[in-house]
């Protein structure tokens, strides 16, 4: 039987020393940006809502400008949106994935998998 073998890369952005930003906050923003709602992205990942919360406001806290911001309500109900940083940052990260993830796949033959 032959086993399936992968190369993962994973990494954080680190501020100050401390985790700021990695594939769950890149997962969180798609889902925002995709639903809308903080509450509906923390469904979608499996989540609290708290716990989703809680890291969309560690985001806007410690970038240089919010990622997410609410929209008030009306008729057609409030919501959340990402901001152009918040954009920003996703695809960056995004790409930086993409470039990650190639570099890995041309290594495979070197570490023999």
């Amino acid at each position: 039987m032959q086993s399936v073998k992968e190369l993962r890369v994973r990494y954080w952005i680190y501020l100050d020393g401390e985790k700021f930003f990695g594939l769950g906050r890149a997962q969180l923003l798609k889902h925002i940006q995709e639903s809308g709602s903080i509450s509906n992205a923390a469904k979608a990942m499996g989540m609290s809502y708290k716990k989703a919360w809680a890291m969309v406001d560690d985001m806007n806290v410690k970038a240089k400008e919010p990622y997410v911001i609410a929209k008030k309500g009306g008729k057609s109900g409030g919501g959340t949106e990402l901001t152009e940083a918040g954009r920003k940052m996703l695809e960056a990260y995004n790409n930086l994935n993409s470039k990650l993830a190639s570099i890995a796949e041309s290594e495979k033959e070197i570490l023999n998998l």
